[in-house]
């Protein structure tokens, strides 16, 4: 089991943020929760089930084991876990 963060490019508020997913939603609230983030936070609407984070916390996700992928790079990978967060976000265990 992995917890994946993309590249922080979207851009909100005047910060660059990115996407914290995982291969289960066990997994992806743990590891929120190692980043001080709240579930309240937690997302799982069309983009799929994940955590919006700063790019500084998305630094520090990185430190505590989270794979980076990126969109530009890593576009196979990025869409398969993409599609695994979006089967979460509508109760389907992939």
């Amino acid at each position: 089991m992995s917890v994946y963060v993309d590249d922080a490019v979207t851009l909100w508020r005047g910060r660059r943020w990115a996407h914290l997913m995982a291969d289960t939603l066990d997994e992806l609230h743990a590891f929120a929760a190692r980043l001080g983030i709240p579930r309240h936070a937690f997302q799982d609407k069309t983009s799929g089930a994940h955590y919006d984070v700063p790019a500084d916390l998305r630094e520090r996700a990185l430190a505590l084991g989270a794979i980076a992928i990126s969109r530009h790079r890593d576009r196979e990978q990025v869409r398969a876990v993409i599609r695994v967060a979006k089967a979460q976000g509508r109760g389907e265990h992939p």
